[in-house]
């Protein structure tokens, strides 16, 4: 009967864990995108950190930094945090919190999918987000993240 029970365990955790597995790889690779206004074309880890964390306002010309995201739960978002800026979701969430909190700075701009992101991005000044590979095209322009 011991067996059993384990053996039906086992496949209950596996079924939970299958579709988390599978949904984690389902899209394209994710890059970072500008809209063609902003001249960086290469830009460290550390810089793209500070301008999603919302502690860079301005870029070099001046032009304010107008930061576009998904929703926390969205899994192009985590792979945005955990691959590209190498931090959890939560984590990114918590910076903003704090800086809302503090009254030093505010979040970025919410957006529901990446057709609107790329939109958002393509048509504001400054814009920066992210987008899986299959959604860039001429409107927007890819940054490299060394």
């Amino acid at each position: 009967m011991s067996y059993f029970r384990k053996l039906l365990g086992t496949v209950l955790i596996l079924s939970l864990l299958i579709p988390l597995i599978c949904q984690a790889g389902d899209h394209a690779p994710v890059v970072v995108a500008v809209n063609p206004s902003v001249m960086a074309a290469v830009m460290s880890r550390n810089e793209i950190r500070a301008v999603f964390a919302m502690r860079r306002s301005t870029w070099r010309d001046g032009t304010p930094v107008r930061v576009f995201v998904l929703p926390d739960d969205d899994p192009v978002h985590r792979d945005f945090c955990k691959k590209i800026l190498k931090i959890y979701p939560h984590q990114l969430r918590r910076i903003w919190d704090r800086n809302i909190f503090s009254g030093i700075g505010q979040t970025p701009i919410e957006v529901e999918s990446l057709s609107e992101m790329r939109e958002r991005i393509s048509r504001t000044s400054g814009a920066i987000g992210y987008l899986t590979e299959d959604h860039v095209d001429a409107s927007v322009r890819k940054v490299e993240v060394p």
